[in-house]
């Protein structure tokens, strides 16, 4: 079979994902909680199980795609992701799920820098920032139709069969990966050269030499570790908070039950997610950093009023709009940030930096959840969300002080 196209192969991946990832969650909450009977308490330990993996296994990954192949590092990362989300359906027990979650999160990392620096290489830095935004729409496209067929899966066939209907697609993806996915980009370390684990650490201090070298890659640094530290507080948090504080209306002449409008809510944010998206490929020009780090700033500074506005609001439908906006804000910063940061790094290193990024976020997340969620039992989830958005504002002033940074100064003009 010959070899695909390489912006083809991008997008394929986000769809697949997008599509089996839908087909799992949508009903994960109800096999988790009814079916294996999981108490709150061994629910946080399966995200911190996802979290710690990602954190350990984060840059050794993206190590491996820098020195042997990225090629390779992707396809290993879904195999593991698919065969991580088979396992959580073979026996509904706190250890058989709390495994998958630690064999998901392996594979995500191989996958997780990886993936952006490959297609950067196959195309080219300038010309992958549409590429990248088109991948996330084809994510929520595929999302899209994966919502109803977990639905239905689920009702007719079990609720442990979608974790085997999505894992093995990804396995079956895997499998076209092996045979179609090209890289011509990419120059691995030569044979002769390589030495183990002490290349490895090698390509892992170039990566770091690079962040150190670039201010810019710095304050990015800063800026992710508060987008990790406010965000566990918002996905556990939020719909919890609208069942606690507000009663739900009647949809029209339907009256829906809360799990019938968490299903509504979740098609509008995805909807809105690829509005976002297509506004966002029209209005920023990816070709150019500042340019980037700009439309991440107004970003950033709507998701913090939306939060701010979500919390303190007493109206059901102004909270479900601050909510929607906020969500597909959020959507939006996800193919920027990778855009920017696969401007600013050379090829040599690329995956080991994104690798670094993806660590941070996880440290951010492993310290502010506990936290936040401190807040949130000691005073009320309002006062932690509130919180949350807080954490989250220091990332407007850090994004300001980037586009300051990378912006090509003005030549002055000859008298």
């Amino acid at each position: 079979m010959p070899k695909l196209n390489a912006a083809l192969i991008y997008r394929l991946i986000y769809i697949a994902f997008g599509f089996s990832t839908m087909v799992m969650h949508t009903t994960y909450v109800v096999y988790r909680v009814e079916v294996a009977g999981l108490d709150a308490l061994q629910l946080v330990l399966l995200g911190t199980a996802l979290e710690v993996s990602i954190f350990l296994f984060e840059i050794p990954t993206g190590v491996v795609a820098d020195v042997y192949s990225r090629r390779l590092s992707i396809i290993i990362g879904v195999f593991l992701v698919g065969i991580g989300h088979a396992i959580e359906g073979v026996l509904p027990a706190f250890s058989i799920i709390l495994l998958s979650q630690v064999v998901w999160g392996i594979g995500h990392t191989f996958i997780s820098g990886a993936l952006d620096a490959w297609v950067t290489d196959e195309v080219g830095a300038k010309k992958v920032g549409p590429i990248i935004i088109s991948g996330n729409q084809l994510e929520i496209l595929g999302s899209l139709v994966g919502i109803p067929i977990g639905v239905w899966t689920a009702q007719t066939l079990g609720l442990a069969f979608p974790y085997f209907l999505g894992g093995g697609l990804l396995v079956l993806l895997g499998l076209l990966l092996i045979v179609s996915m090209p890289e011509h980009g990419f120059k691995p370390v030569p044979v002769k050269e390589r030495q183990g684990w002490r290349t490895m650490f090698k390509t892992f201090n170039a990566g770091l030499q690079t962040a150190r070298r670039s201010p810019a890659l710095l304050v990015f640094g800063v800026a992710a570790l508060f987008m990790g530290l406010y965000s566990e507080a918002w996905d556990r948090l939020a719909q919890p908070y609208l069942l606690q504080v507000f009663t739900f209306p009647a949809l029209g002449s339907l009256e829906l039950t809360h799990i019938q409008w968490f299903g509504v809510l979740n098609v509008i944010f995805l909807l809105v997610g690829l509005l976002a998206n297509q506004i966002a490929k029209r209005a920023v020009d990816t070709t150019r950093g500042p340019a980037v780090a700009r439309g991440l700033q107004v970003l950033y500074a709507g998701m913090v009023i939306s939060m701010l506005f979500f919390s303190l609001t007493g109206n059901f439908i102004l909270a479900l709009l601050a909510m929607v906006a906020f969500n597909g804000l959020r959507r939006v910063t996800f193919p920027l940030t990778r855009t920017w940061i696969n401007q600013q790094i050379p090829a040599k290193s690329r995956a080991t930096v994104l690798s670094m990024a993806g660590q941070i976020d996880a440290l951010g997340e492993l310290s502010g959840g506990p936290i936040l969620g401190t807040v949130g039992r000691l005073y009320s989830m309002r006062a932690a969300l509130i919180a949350s958005a807080i954490v989250l504002t220091p990332v407007v002033a850090l994004f300001q002080r980037i586009v300051a940074m990378t912006q090509t100064p003005a030549k002055k003009k000859s008298r």
